[in-house]
C-alpha cells in the first residue's frame, strides 16, 4: 500500500515553523508601521488597533492579518480602512522586513474577543455559577 506524501500529511497538520516565523514577523512590524505612520485615512485617525495575529501562506505571498480596534468600536469601518491602506502598509512592510516576497496583506476582523467577552457573560451568569460550583462545595454549605 502507498505511503500518504509528506505534503499532505502537513496541510493537515497546520502552519508550518516557516508560515509562524513569517507570521510573528509581519505582526511586529505591522505594529511598528502602525504605530509610525500617520494615515490620512479619516477611519483611523486616532484608533489604536490591536495585530493579534497573522497566517501566511505556504508560499508567503499573502498574509491575512486579524485586526481588533481598541474597544472593538467602528471595527468594520476600521477594517475597510486598513484594506484601503493595504498597498501602502505593504511598500512600508517591504522595507520593514527581509523576506523574498512581501506578501499582500488583507486586513479581517479578530472575532475572538468578542466570543471570551461572550464566554466571560455567560460564566459569571448566576445559574451558570451555581451549575458550576463542585459537588464538595455543596457538600460542605
Amino acid at each position: 500500500m502507498p505511503r500518504p506524501s509528506s505534503r499532505g500529511r502537513r496541510a493537515k497538520a497546520g502552519p508550518s515553523q516557516r508560515q509562524l516565523r513569517a507570521g510573528e514577523l509581519v505582526r511586529h512590524a505591522l505594529v511598528e508601521i502602525l504605530r509610525m505612520e500617520s494615515l490620512t485615512d479619516p477611519h483611523l485617525a486616532g484608533v489604536s488597533v490591536t495585530i493579534s495575529e497573522v497566517r501566511v501562506s505556504p508560499d508567503l505571498k499573502h498574509a491575512v492579518c486579524f485586526v481588533e480596534p481598541l474597544g472593538g468600536q467602528k471595527a468594520e469601518a476600521v477594517i475597510e480602512a486598513l484594506n484601503r491602506a493595504g498597498k501602502f502598509l505593504r511598500g512600508r512592510l517591504g522595507h520593514a522586513i527581509e523576506m523574498k516576497f512581501t506578501p499582500a496583506l488583507r486586513f479581517v476582523h479578530d472575532e475572538s474577543f468578542d466570543a471570551a467577552a461572550h464566554i466571560n457573560r455567560l460564566l459569571d451568569e448566576p445559574r451558570v455559577k451555581r451549575d458550576l460550583q463542585s459537588p464538595a462545595s455543596e457538600e460542605a454549605g
